[in-house]
């Protein structure tokens, strides 16, 4: 991927000072997913593993919207027909675009406004920080449309989030998180009235931090949920280590001991 010139089709991408957007850009329908969008959405997230020029990624709904989830006219109607293969391919595509989202090193902050649900709300979860406005109201719907809340990766990663007893009520039951309670269980990094304007500011915050090592601190908050505290300690020690050997961190060294602002590069 050249961040410069990628002109993807179905969402809006700009590019500058190391930051990446990325836009749902159908505010007429409140910014749904297609079968298209989120293919192209999991073949991105996976070039940033490969795009070192991006340095973290803001993604945000046009017109007041954040997402109204899957489309469903394009997609949940054409479920209905398919047999048990194609849906297997579906909601594996589907799962490979959270598995990009995480796997890629940028951190990802979610600007969120308006309507979030369905997918949508699992795009944000699968951000690693979400910024909200007052307006946001969150939903995990798949009950509502006769499907377990089991969806994308939902029941690993919205618990470690809010708790299992909230995550718990909102997948089933499908009922909407308010801004307030999004912020209160910690689903929400804040609540803001310019949700897109605070998460810009955040990521270019991340952009021109060491971003080879925030790339190894999201390695370590994937990699560690499932080891023993032995075994994180070890692996962070590892990590830290590789850390301690980058330019970055003599930089910081230099800067401190000469009373400046440390100069970031990624190396």
């Amino acid at each position: 991927m050249n961040p410069e010139s990628f002109a993807p089709s179905h969402f809006q991408w700009a590019f500058a000072e190391g930051v990446a957007t990325v836009t749902l850009n159908r505010p007429e329908r409140k910014n749904p997913l297609t079968f298209e969008s989120y293919a192209e959405l999991r073949d991105a997230f996976r070039d940033l593993v490969y795009t070192p020029e991006v340095k973290a990624v803001v993604i945000t709904g046009a017109g007041g919207n954040f997402s109204s989830g899957g489309d469903v006219h394009e997609i949940i109607g054409p479920l209905t027909e398919m047999d048990m293969p194609g849906l297997l391919k579906f909601t594996r595509m589907t799962g490979d675009l959270v598995k990009a989202m995480r796997g890629c090193p940028q951190p990802i902050v979610a600007a969120l406004d308006g309507v979030c649900v369905g997918a949508g709300a699992i795009v944000a979860m699968a951000s690693d920080m979400r910024i909200a406005t007052p307006a946001t109201k969150t939903a995990f719907l798949f009950t509502r449309v006769g499907l377990a809340g089991c969806d994308m990766g939902a029941c690993a990663i919205l618990p470690r989030i809010i708790g299992q007893g909230r995550a718990s009520e909102l997948l089933f039951t499908g009922r909407v998180m308010t801004a307030e309670e999004g912020e209160r269980w910690g689903f929400h990094n804040r609540m803001v009235e310019d949700s897109f304007g605070e998460a810009m500011k955040l990521a270019q915050a991340l952009a021109s931090g060491p971003t080879f090592a925030h790339g190894i601190t999201k390695t370590q908050l994937n990699n560690e949920w499932n080891v023993s505290l032995e075994t994180a300690i070890e692996m962070e020690a590892q990590a830290q280590a590789i850390c301690m050997a980058t330019n970055d961190f003599r930089r910081a060294f230099e800067a401190f001991a000469e009373k400046r602002t440390p100069e970031f590069k990624g190396d």
